[in-house]
């Protein structure tokens, strides 16, 4: 008789209801003033995860990076990393590195003198510092750039130079304030998927801040979106980007259409929401649980739009009345892809 293949470990411990968070972020809120940079914020953060912060300015994401780091205080509120209270653990006793955007290289010392700074000032033996230093320089692709200084390299180079240098003391946790925003376009996105690989070899849990919705999509194993100190959803990057839970997600992630419409039928299978503005029905092929005649928004991306000069064949399971709408072209502009 055939054994059963086994089935491979499920990675994404945040599907599990038993699994214990790394990182636990209780009811915090930092105010400056009267002003709430964060406000009533709740966050759980899994071991090994690459977890993105995405948010426009002013959105609290930064001053979030900042408290897990030490360096602010929550005004109320608890922060968990692995078990452990932060809130009389000072930046320097936290198992915590942070990678800045300014990558604050020494500009007087060499990458070698660099990466080892940190392992030097905690007096770790000569051969063990040498031995941490060409495993980082190695992991990093940097192994003929040792004797080289900041100024010297790319500013692709001085990234990964930050980057070896904040986990050289291997730290439980990294957090990377817009780690890539100071590279040209080209090289970010080669340098995203460098990060990842990176991450997944040392299996280091990193939180990222960014404002890129196409960085974080790219990079993480979950995105939290931000919004006026708020988290407004949280979510795989299929997730936020296919089942957005708000207006403001849908519109934030991505270019989006929204048109406003009122739900005529609401079935377990289907909903009919009815448009004026669009002057059609949309028929969406799953329930929404909403009420009849409730006033929805509905929000379609522009890869999802199909243009044709001739009316198209009905699609299977859509009446033939919905989800069609005709109109004339007024502009065109060339994006190349």
């Amino acid at each position: 008789m055939a054994k059963k293949p086994q089935l491979a470990a499920d990675t994404r411990p945040w599907r599990d209801p038993a699994a214990k968070p790394f990182v636990r972020i209780r009811h915090v809120t930092k105010k400056f003033g009267d002003v709430a940079a964060v406000n009533d914020l709740s966050l759980d953060i899994y071991k090994g995860e690459l977890f993105c912060l995405l948010g426009g300015s002013g959105s609290g994401k930064s001053t979030l990076l900042r408290m897990l780091a030490g360096f602010e205080s929550p005004t109320s509120g608890t922060i968990e990393i692995d078990g452990q209270d932060m809130s009389k653990v000072p930046p320097y006793n936290r198992p915590v590195n942070m990678m800045f955007q300014s990558y604050a290289l020494f500009p007087h010392m060499n990458v070698w003198n660099n990466i080892a700074y940190g392992l030097k000032r905690d007096h770790m033996p000569k051969d063990e510092i040498t031995a941490r230093v060409q495993e980082l320089l190695k992991l990093v692709k940097l192994e003929d750039y040792a004797a080289r200084r900041p100024h010297q390299l790319s500013g692709g180079q001085r990234q990964r130079v930050a980057l070896a240098r904040a986990l050289a003391k291997r730290p439980k946790l990294l957090l990377l304030d817009e780690p890539l925003g100071a590279l040209d376009k080209k090289l970010r996105e080669e340098t995203q998927f460098e990060l990842v690989k990176i991450q997944e070899t040392l299996g280091v849990t990193f939180i990222v801040v960014t404002h890129d919705q196409e960085e974080a999509m790219s990079l993480a194993t979950r995105i939290g979106v931000m919004n006026q100190g708020e988290i407004a959803m949280v979510g795989e990057p299929t997730e936020i980007y296919e089942f957005p839970n708000s207006r403001f997600v849908a519109n934030f992630i991505g270019s989006a259409n929204m048109v406003e419409g009122v739900v005529t039928e609401d079935e377990p299978d289907h909903v009919r929401i009815h448009s004026t503005e669009l002057g059609t029905d949309i028929y969406v092929d799953h329930g929404v649980d909403c009420s009849p005649e409730q006033i929805l928004w509905w929000a379609i991306r522009p890869e999802k739009v199909v243009l044709t000069r001739d009316r198209p064949a009905p699609q299977p399971g859509v009446p033939p009345d919905a989800n069609m709408v005709k109109g004339y072209v007024e502009d065109i502009a060339y994006l190349g892809d």
